[in-house]
């Protein structure tokens, strides 16, 4: 992977040059798009102009309102329309958001599959990627802890091509039988529509333990991978086994992986659950920001198989947001059956169900022609004798619909020419409801995750199962988990029984294996584990100040991040012109303190200057600082405000610089006299390092790890209220 991803950003801007005009999907928009304007006056859906938005037809004169007259057929349509602008939700993955882009190969797998998507080098393949968590409503958060769904559609020239995965790679349940169980048990309580999209409730938990092949799953959903920082940040997985042929009819097993190149990184709880409520909508907006600003997501991709290695051999870029989301987004739909040559499905039994349940879910969402939707439709031409039903837009002129007919129109095509090819697999077996053996195995696979974690996400998941099993008041429910926890770990089961009052084990139910595996916890893919220089693309960085602030300060630092790829937003004390120490005509703030939080940026800045007096006596300035540091966040001060992050942060083990030519950088608490002597001290670029002697350096090598969690397991973020 490190081969790959070292040169991901100029290969990325090679594969993607030209790709947004010549994509084949955004033409075939083309035809459905109506640019509004001054000039494009208001009609009737029929095409009549109108000639008011606003008022009904009435029998009134000027003095007197009479009643509204039921003649008026453009106001009533207008309320008609209205009426009927929803569609049913999905029943799992409502609450989504998308982005259109492409996916470029780096190296053709002609050894292992004949598609074409995965095979010609030269192709740009329009996709669009949709993300999702899965048990709340459509107007659920964002942050709640869930899986989160990932869904790519290929749009090829052999037809659109569906992996409909998830963040994680392993699912709750076996068979697609007990599907509809696993989604009932986790979905609010029938009883009274409590709690909305969260597991933390009886009915989930006594499931998870009656039903023991999910404790692998649980493991996953209960450590950071749960929470996300980003839709950018997230690893996406196609789930279940799939088959490649190559063009020589031999089969391989497959499983899809895909990887960001920033790395995969997580909010930290406190921190998901105050977003939740401050901002519900962060992860979808912090994908279009990054995107409408130039910081395109991207993700390799490829294949692995039991026992090898992943194999990373292209690269998808999401570059456009959607024009409307409920056309391009919330119609989207996505289906696993939907494969093209090449690809084909393995005998995994929820696969097996997946491909009927995604195709059947669709008519009642969107109706049976919901593949002539715009967004869903293919690029490369369709035929067949499929005809009529409700909302058919495709007109087919001829007599003939059926086959065998007199004409041989609509033929099938041999192999040679593309036909679907559908792998000759033997199969000898009794027809009977059983899982083979190896489906009986539910716990060593948990053991090697839990093991494979760093101590910072141990903790972390520690947490997670003791706040979900403490929102549980059946001593039944909360007391079984425990012992179910026992059978991974026993000091895990041991810390959490402590916590929510279950009866603490003594003993293990089965031995851990001890053994660990690459690849599982989320510190395998940090810039550094990955051999990959440090970076802070993209990274939201808020400067906070307010009247009286050091301009030169503010501006070097603003310049010099922003070159380096982060998004810097300055938070002030109001939005009116902050005028700085130095005079002048002022800086207009994105947002004063009350607007936003520090829970919605990776770091936190604050310059010199006088300003600072003032911000210490701002409750709300002290507060974000603590509360940044709580969430093991990058703070940077400069100067005088070197004294603010210190009143905010004084806890036994923190160090702070206190002298002009001293920089200190304690637990990603960076503190320094300025941030240079001058010009050249920032702007000679980034040298992101361990111990950097210069402030801007070492601030920057602060933000480009994400957290540091060291803070945490030391005990420093318990000793500060936020």
């Amino acid at each position: 992977m490190q081969s790959v991803l070292g040169g991901t950003m100029q290969k990325a801007s090679e594969a993607v040059s030209g790709a947004m005009s010549s994509n084949k999907k955004l033409a075939d928009f083309k035809p459905n798009m109506r640019h509004q304007s001054a000039d494009t006056p208001v009609t009737t859906d029929s095409g009549v102009k109108q000639s008011t938005h606003d008022l009904w037809l009435s029998a009134s004169t000027g003095d007197r309102q009479g009643p509204a007259l039921l003649e008026d057929n453009y106001a009533r349509e207008k309320i008609m329309r209205f009426d009927h602008e929803r569609i049913p939700e999905r029943v799992v993955h409502a609450r989504g958001t998308g982005a259109f882009g492409n996916f470029k190969l780096y190296e053709s797998a002609e050894d292992v599959t004949s598609a074409g998507v995965l095979t010609d080098t030269s192709r740009n393949t329009p996709v669009f990627l949709r993300f999702s968590t899965v048990l709340g409503s459509r107007g659920s958060a964002d942050t709640v802890r869930d899986v989160r769904g990932f869904a790519v559609k290929f749009y090829t020239d052999e037809g659109n091509w569906d992996i409909v995965g998830n963040d994680i790679p392993v699912f709750f349940i076996q068979d697609a039988m007990k599907f509809p169980d696993v989604i009932h048990a986790g979905k609010p309580e029938p009883d009274n529509e409590v709690p909305q999209a969260q597991t933390a409730h009886n009915n989930f938990w006594d499931f998870a333990y009656l039903h023991s092949e999910a404790t692998h799953m649980l493991m996953w959903a209960n450590s950071d991978r749960g929470i996300p920082r980003s839709y950018r940040m997230m690893q996406g997985f196609g789930v279940n086994t799939y088959t490649l042929i190559n063009s020589e009819g031999v089969r391989s097993f497959v499983k899809f992986h895909f990887t960001p190149t920033l790395g995969v990184h997580s909010l930290v709880w406190d921190e998901a659950l105050k977003l939740a409520g401050q901002d519900p909508d962060f992860h979808r907006k912090d994908l279009m920001t990054a995107i409408d600003m130039g910081g395109f997501p991207y993700m390799e991709i490829w294949d692995s198989e039991e026992l090898l290695p992943v194999r990373y051999i292209g690269e998808l870029q999401l570059n456009r947001n959607v024009d409307e989301f409920f056309t391009q987004t919330e119609q989207a739909a996505f289906c696993t059956a939907h494969v093209v040559p090449g690809i084909g499905f393995s005998d995994d039994p929820l696969l097996q169900g997946r491909n009927f349940s995604y195709f059947d879910t669709q008519l009642s969402r969107l109706g049976v022609n919901w593949q002539e939707l715009p967004v869903n439709r293919p690029v490369c031409p369709v035929m067949n004798n499929n005809r009529d039903g409700a909302l058919r837009h495709k007109i087919t002129p001829g007599k003939i619909n059926y086959w065998p007919n007199r004409n041989s129109v609509v033929p099938p095509s041999s192999y040679a020419e593309g036909a679907y090819y559908d792998y000759p697999e033997k199969v000898v077996a009794m027809k009977q409801r059983l899982h083979s053996v190896k489906f009986s195995e539910h716990f060593s696979q948990a053991q090697l995750f839990y093991n494979s974690l760093s101590v910072y996400e141990q903790a972390h998941l520690t947490k997670s199962l003791a706040f979900e099993l403490d929102h549980c008041d059946d001593p039944v429910v909360y007391g079984r988990m425990v012992e179910r926890i026992s059978d991974i770990d026993l000091s895990l089961a041991q810390a959490v029984a402590e916590k929510v009052g279950g009866p603490i084990p003594q003993s293990a139910k089965r031995a851990n294996h001890g053994k660990k595996a690459k690849g599982l916890s989320q510190a395998d893919f940090t810039p550094e584990a990955l051999g990959l220089p440090p970076t802070i693309a993209s990274r939201g960085v808020a400067i906070i100040i307010a009247d009286g602030f050091n301009l030169f300060e503010y501006e070097a630092v603003k310049a010099t991040l922003s070159a380096a790829g982060a998004f810097c937003f300055t938070i002030g004390s109001k939005r009116q012109p902050i005028i700085p120490e130095s005079g002048g005509k002022g800086v207009a703030a994105d947002h004063h303190f009350e607007g936003v939080r520090s829970t919605m940026f990776d770091a936190l800045y604050i310059p010199s200057g006088s300003h600072a007096t003032t911000l210490l006596k701002q409750g709300r300035v002290i507060h974000w600082i603590r509360e940044a540091f709580g969430h093991c966040k990058a703070i940077g001060a400069t100067g005088d405000a070197v004294k603010l992050v210190e009143t905010a942060c004084a806890v036994e083990g923190m160090a702070f610089s206190s002298s002009a030519s001293e920089v200190v950088d304690s637990y990603g608490v960076v503190t320094g006299g300025g941030v240079g002597d001058g010009p050249s001290g920032v702007k000679e670029g980034l040298r992101m390092i361990k111990g950097a002697k210069n402030f801007m350096d070492a601030f920057a090598y602060a933000i480009s790890l994400h957290r540091n969690f060291q803070r945490e397991l030391d005990g420093l973020t318990d000793l500060v209220a936020f």
